[in-house]
């Protein structure tokens, strides 16, 4: 599994002294575990699906905590930050682009807004930002 992979990529950095991918990778592995918990009180089990959430999810704080520091010039955090961004998008599939979000809803036979975003929910998550296949499918 990937938290697997998380984890130890998390002692390594341990090993290494590294602090920014150790604080990123520990973050994740926080996230994952509270969502774990939750999921269990309700009777269902935690995959990379939901790993690849979390990730993303994470993913854009950082992108708005970077903007954050970019806009006050705190360069050496934004690049702490980007450094970090680097270290998450490591564990992410092939993101889909933009040609391939045309190509897949031109091939789609119900092209209203619900029934595309329902159909790369469920067949492209963690593949594909959401908020890309809505502008694509938007332009259409």
């Amino acid at each position: 599994m990937l938290i697997d992979q998380i984890k130890s990529a998390n002692i390594e950095a341990l090993k290494a002294k590294d602090v920014v991918a150790r604080g990123v990778l520990s973050v994740v592995m926080n996230k994952y575990k509270l969502q774990e918990v939750e999921l269990k009180a309700s009777g269902k089990e935690i995959g990379d699906k939901e790993l690849l959430a979390i990730i993303q999810k994470t993913l854009k704080e950082l992108a708005d905590e970077k903007e954050g520091y970019l806009k006050v010039n705190n360069q050496e955090r934004a690049a702490a930050i980007t450094r970090q961004e680097e270290i998450l998008n490591a564990y992410l599939p092939k993101q889909l682009s933009e040609e391939e979000i045309r190509k897949i809803i031109s091939s789609l036979e119900d092209k209203s807004v619900p029934s595309v975003m329902k159909h790369f929910k469920m067949n492209y998550a963690g593949q594909v930002d959401m908020s890309l296949v809505n502008s694509v499918l938007r332009s259409l």
